[in-house]
């Protein structure tokens, strides 16, 4: 297991507290699209523990339509302008490029790409120029259409090939092992079978030679499952008992990094996993 990422050290939880600046995020969209929300959201979220901001411009979430650069620009840089002094990392959720060099000249830290670098053709080699803590995510298809009709012949082995795969040529082309983080991408371009294999699997990640990133926080496999179960459908706001449940259980694979929505919820539940697992 990597011990250290970005500067933080691996051997405690991380956590990287959400912040959604889009009119139609799937959990919280609207909610902190002005510049005042956003920022009282980024107060409250260092306040509970975060130890990084991850700012994002253009929702993600299947069926999602593309921004613009520029518009997304518009959402996230004044935020980085703000929060860079706040005494937490701040990471940026961009596929773009551009976006993504604007935000490290005003002093972002992290550059956190759910298209693995594959979103923009100048991705790659913005990445090596920036030299920036990055995180590498695996999707399967665009947000427009992931969830269509994802498939695989052996999903961990084919997500686990292809984040290493790209981590290898980032490396090979100069870029420093100790800045890539991977994330097996959960609920993107991956059916509810899919999402919960690569959940068992998740200690073939974390034994690999770079930092890994969780983000399972009030995602939709959570309903479905419950769904499965005969629970019932469970809302965004709702899933918060299976994103703890989720992020204890990747904790006790080793998993030290996880993006969520709710921070102190988070924090408490992972502080009781560590203090049992640390009793004699």
């Amino acid at each position: 297991m990597v011990k250290t990422w970005g500067g933080l050290d691996l051997e405690t939880p991380k956590l990287m507290g959400v912040l959604n600046v889009t009119p139609d995020s799937f959990s919280d969209g609207g909610k902190f699209a002005s510049r005042d929300t956003a920022l009282r959201q980024a107060e409250r979220l260092i306040a509970e523990g975060a130890h990084i901001l991850d700012i994002g411009g253009e929702s993600t979430r299947p069926g999602a339509k593309p921004v613009s650069p520029d518009q997304e620009q518009d959402r996230v840089l004044p935020l980085v302008e703000h929060l860079k002094h706040a005494g937490v990392l701040i990471s940026i959720d961009t596929r773009h490029a551009t976006t993504m060099r604007a935000a490290a000249a005003l002093g972002a830290h992290i550059w956190n790409d759910v298209t693995a670098l594959k979103g923009d053709p100048n991705a790659f080699q913005t990445a090596l120029g920036l030299g920036l803590p990055l995180c590498l995510m695996h999707m399967q298809g665009q947000p427009q259409t992931m969830q269509a009709n994802p498939s695989y012949d052996d999903v961990v082995s084919e997500v686990r090939d292809e984040l290493l795969g790209q981590a290898a040529r980032l490396t090979e082309a100069g870029l420093d092992p100790g800045l890539i983080c991977l994330d097996v991408g959960i609920g993107f371009g991956k059916s509810l079978d899919h999402n919960l294999s690569l959940l068992k699997t998740l200690d073939r990640f974390i034994e690999l030679p770079f930092a890994h990133l969780l983000g399972v926080s009030r995602k939709s496999f959570i309903e479905k499952a419950m769904v499965r179960a005969q629970i019932g459908k469970v809302t965004a706001d709702q899933r918060l008992p299976g994103s703890l449940a989720t992020a204890v259980l990747a904790y006790q694979k080793g998993c030290r990094l996880f993006r969520v929505h709710d921070v102190a919820e988070t924090r408490q539940a992972l502080e009781i996993a560590q203090q049992i697992n640390e009793a004699t």
